[in-house]
């Protein structure tokens, strides 16, 4: 027996054997996420910094029954005031456990230790869902075990519980999908309560058409218009607190104007730059009318000089893609004298290397899922062209790995259209592409990457067909 038949034999052992104990495998993939995030999260975490700060103060406030809001100085005293700046997700998930646990920012890390462990265990059920057991192993260990989304354990920011909805929503739908009448709605509440948490996931909605197997054009469809029903409905009632509460009626937070404004005023830059009243907005009295307004400027500023805020959007993709800086920065800013600047490169460096890598394989997991014909042209040229991406971008002086992202949803769509894969595939390229399209408008920055991040393991299990010898898709 040649090497090559005693290693497929041992694949195939291997493969049974993970098969057979797949529930177990789960567990032992979630345990292997959670020690070192909570490890993580509770030796380098810090005070709140940046937007952690008003995520965590909005939870202190929920959890001791002031709901999401804060104390106004007036002549008078103290005054309630309500909130809806930043999402209310985040910090209602953090709320929960503050009122169990006590309000402590250790407790929130603790919890997002918590929300990034699921999330690794729902990426190996959802690649299960259509790989064989050894590449859902793959992607599970590799979302439990990458040391961005570890590192993230120790900071109080959205992405990561954004991550786990994105993700959740397919494998629930999947899952019920003997039960048509039952599967959109629930995908639909996993939406809408990630939109809550990031209210972007809403253009992820109808990818849920693209999911399943033998399903005629009207049953996607209404498949999907029942799902953004339901996510609609779970969000409606803090779209109606907004319309009582505040100055004006907000979808769910008031930022997106505020963030247009940013990606297009004259000193945009293609990440984050701080306005200032002088930019356009010197007179408003509540959340609700200064983010109408810093929406209008922002148009205003669009429609002044349009081939400038196009020529933008490659500085903000480079911003969101090419750089892993956040989550140290956030770090050094909470205990600078933990992360001096040599440790804070070789950090950079370190997950730089990782994401890129992981990119590029999930380039390759897009293009090789179809089956048969295996010597396609188009195949061929779609395997070509992520090379040459992935070589032009690493081996630059600064290093550029958007224009790959960019040729992820394109690959996956290349012909052959014969799958296997549920429409999984397709469904993460759909997200992924909404992911660059508002950022490509707003503005960029790395952290916003995260929110995809471990559902590149799908895509990059999906490249390792030598790990089914079966020729599982």
């Amino acid at each position: 027996m040649s090497w090559v038949s005693r290693a497929s034999s041992l694949l195939r052992s291997v493969g049974g054997a993970l098969a057979r104990n797949s529930g177990a495998v789960t567990t032992i993939v979630f345990l292997a996420a959670l020690a070192p995030r909570l490890w993580v999260a509770t030796r380098w975490s810090g005070e709140p910094v940046w937007d952690g700060h008003y995520y965590h103060f909005g939870a202190e406030r929920i959890a001791t029954g002031h709901g999401y809001s804060d104390d106004v100085a007036t002549p008078d005293g103290l005054v309630w005031h309500p909130w809806c700046h930043y999402p209310v997700g985040y910090s209602a998930y953090l709320a929960a456990f503050y009122f169990v646990l006590g309000a402590s920012p250790t407790v929130g890390t603790a919890a997002g230790a918590l929300a990034g462990a699921v999330t690794a265990a729902v990426v190996h059920r959802l690649a299960l869902s259509f790989l064989g057991p050894a590449r859902a192993l793959v992607a599970g260990l590799g979302c439990a075990l990458h040391p961005g989304l570890i590192l993230y354990s120790a900071v109080l920011m959205t992405e990561p519980l954004a991550a786990l909805g994105l993700v959740l929503a397919p494998l629930a739908y999947l899952a019920l999908s003997g039960r048509p009448r039952l599967a959109p709605v629930v995908a639909g509440v996993i939406f809408g309560l990630t939109t809550l948490v990031r209210p972007q996931t809403i253009l992820c909605v109808p990818a849920i058409a693209l999911l399943g197997e033998g399903k005629g054009l009207r049953g996607r469809v209404v498949a999907a218009a029942i799902t953004m029903a339901t996510s609609l409905a779970v969000v409606a009632p803090w779209t109606a607190r907004n319309c009582v509460q505040m100055d004006g009626c907000a979808f769910v937070s008031t930022n997106a104007g505020w963030n247009l404004a940013i990606g297009s005023s004259p000193r945009a830059t293609g990440r984050f730059e701080p306005l200032k009243a002088e930019d356009g907005c010197r007179i408003v009295t509540g959340q609700v009318q200064q983010d109408r307004c810093w929406r209008d400027q922002g148009l205003v500023w669009i429609r002044q000089d349009p081939a400038r805020w196009l020529a933008l959007a490659p500085k903000k993709l480079a911003f969101t893609f090419d750089h892993q800086s956040f989550a140290v920065g956030y770090l050094a800013q909470a205990d600078p004298g933990a992360w001096p600047e040599e440790r804070r490169a070789a950090w950079r460096a370190r997950l730089g290397i990782f994401q890129y890598g992981l990119l590029f394989v999930a380039a390759l997991g897009a293009v090789l899922l179809p089956v048969g014909r295996k010597k396609d042209v188009a195949l061929a040229s779609g395997l070509a062209a992520a090379l040459l991406l992935f070589a032009d971008g690493v081996m630059r002086d600064a290093p550029r790995i958007w224009p790959l992202v960019l040729a992820i949803p394109v690959l996956s769509v290349l012909p052959p259209f014969d799958r296997r894969d549920k429409g999984v595939v397709r469904y993460l390229a759909f997200c992924l592409t909404t992911l660059v399209v508002v950022h490509a408008v707003f503005f960029g920055e790395d952290r916003y990457q995260i929110v995809l991040t471990p559902a590149l393991f799908v895509l990059a299990a999906a490249a390792l067909r030598w790990a089914d010898p079966e020729g599982v898709v």
